[in-house]
Formats: structure tokens, sequence, C-alpha cells
């Protein structure tokens, strides 16, 4: 088989098992080729032993086909572990054949946008798949016995889910009895059930903003850190995705500039490494800080920041 059709196979491959939902005219669109190559191409999955779904014209390929696992390492990256996949690769030098082939290969099956999402495992792929039906249904769901982090309460949850954050560990759902919309763990979860019922709130399903740190909300609150380059270097290994909000300061330091959905994550970086970073302009976050550092440290209370 030559290489162009191999990674027209795998970028097939990549599309059937997205989160984004395909249909045959969506994909023979995207990938530049006829309706009946496309279904040849599935004929070839469905014969290699992949199993093949289509539901009110979408096509997907069963996570749970055999094989499938076995090469989905290959296949799939979440958007963090592409950020440090493109960052080696750029780390290359220009004058290595290598690099170039490398670029060319990763790029003609992924995009620079939210690559894949990794398969889920264990005995949590069950109710994942439970949520991916009540999702391409458009119908509500139960999460029953729902462990919630704020407290212990465990009980069952009325959403519509519509959409899930990367590598599955979370999904965006309307919750039907407080009327707003939120992130559920699906670790937290103790079974899934798909109703009858069809979307009513559709009009609301809207995914927050989820930061550099993982925490997420409505909320948009602005901080801007000057970090050594110990913090520098930590803060990328830690959070890749920081990256594109980093950018060198005259006096040798690196400026992270970027909102967050809560500060918390921020504070819990920042923190650890206070004697290498200096909050600029951000005074909520400084007093955040300050509050944060009484609260688990009281004899500290007298080392308290203030802006500079």
């Amino acid at each position: 088989m030559d290489q162009p059709k191999i990674e027209r196979m795998l970028r097939l491959m990549k599309m059937l098992t997205a989160n984004t939902l395909y249909t045959v005219d969506d994909i023979a669109e995207r990938l530049g080729m006829s309706r009946r190559t496309v279904y040849r191409y599935i004929d070839t999955f469905r014969d290699a032993g992949f199993v093949i779904k289509k539901s009110n014209g979408i096509i997907r390929l069963d996570k749970e086909s055999p094989h499938f696992k076995d090469i989905s390492q290959l296949v799939h990256f979440t958007e963090e572990e592409a950020v440090i996949l493109k960052r080696a690769i750029e780390s290359i030098d220009d004058t290595n054949l290598l690099k170039q082939n490398l670029k060319r290969k990763l790029y003609s099956v992924y995009d620079n946008k939210i690559l894949a999402d990794t398969i889920v495992r264990g005995d949590n792929a069950s109710n994942v798949r439970n949520i991916v039906e009540a999702i391409e249904q458009k119908r509500q769901a139960v999460l029953h016995d729902y462990r919630s982090s704020h407290g212990s309460a465990v009980r069952d949850r009325y959403v519509e889910p519509f959409a899930f954050t990367t590598n599955y560990v979370q999904v965006w759902c309307y919750d039907t009895e407080d009327g707003v919309c939120k992130l559920f763990k699906t670790a937290r979860i103790g079974s899934v059930t798909v109703t009858d019922d069809p979307w009513r709130n559709e009009g609301a399903h809207v995914k927050g903003f989820v930061d550099i740190f993982r925490m997420n909300g409505t909320r948009r609150l602005h901080i801007r850190l000057a970090m050594g380059i110990m913090a520098r270097n930590l803060l990328l290994e830690e959070y890749p995705l920081a990256e594109q909000h980093v950018t060198p300061l005259p006096d040798g330091r690196w400026l992270l500039d970027t909102d967050v959905a809560d500060y918390a994550g921020a504070a819990r970086f920042a923190v650890g490494l206070m004697d290498d970073i200096e909050i600029v302009e951000s005074p909520e976050f400084i007093q955040y800080i300050n509050d944060y550092v009484r609260r688990f440290w009281p004899s500290a209370a007298d080392n308290t920041l203030t802006e500079k």
C-alpha cells in the first residue's frame, strides 16, 4: 500500500473516532476523496476486524473493536501530548531531513487544534459509551450516584450531555435541575442511563472556559507573572499549553500573560516558586495568594506579598 493511501486511511480513522460527528459526505469533502473511496476504506477497516457503526447518517468506528487498543497509542494524542511532540520535533536541527519527514507525516494525520481523544479503558468505558450515545441521539441522561467534589454528596444528576474534554476525563452537561452548564468528571459517575427524553435546552449548551492550569469556570481572571528560568521551565513542563502565553522579557525573565478560570490552579503553581516569580499588575491574584498563605500557613502571615 502506498504511503499517501496509508496517510488518508489514518486521517479517516481519526475522523471516525473523534468526538465530532461526521457523515460520509463530510468525510469525503474534508479528505478530498469520493464517497465511493470513503466506503472502500471503511470496508477495509471492517474486513480487518473493526466494528463500523452507522446511525442517522453518522459513521463511527467502535473503539471497542478488536485490535483497536493495540494501535490506539499510535494514532491518538491528547492536546498536551501533541504540543510536547511538536516541541520535540521543532528542536531538531533544520538541516536534518528527518525533521521535515516527521513534520509532514504528523501533520498529514493531525491538525494543530484538539488533535484526538485517547481511548477510555477500564470500568469507566461503558459509562463513556453511554454518554456518547446520549450526545449522538441528543437525549437526556441520568448520571447515577455521582460523587460531587464539593462535600460528600452522592446522588443522581439529570443532565443533557453535549461535549467531552480531552481524554473523556470530563463531560460538559446542561444540568436540568440547576439550569446551567457544568463539567462532570466521568470517573465520579456510578453508571449512566440514556433516557427517551430529547434535549430541551440545546440553545443553552455552552462549554465553559478551561485555563492552562486545567481549571474550569465561567469567569476569566487575568494574571501576569514575571518568571525566572526555573519557574518558566517548570511551568512548560507541567502545563505545556502555557507556551503560547509566555514571552521573553528584556531583563532575561519570562512573562506569563493569560486568563484563568479560577485563581486556585495558578496559586498552587506560584506559591511553590515564590522566590522565582513576581506577580505583575494582578492585585486580586495577590490578595488571593495572601489569603491562601494565611489559611494554610498562619505562621507565614507576616511574609505576604505586595504588588510590584
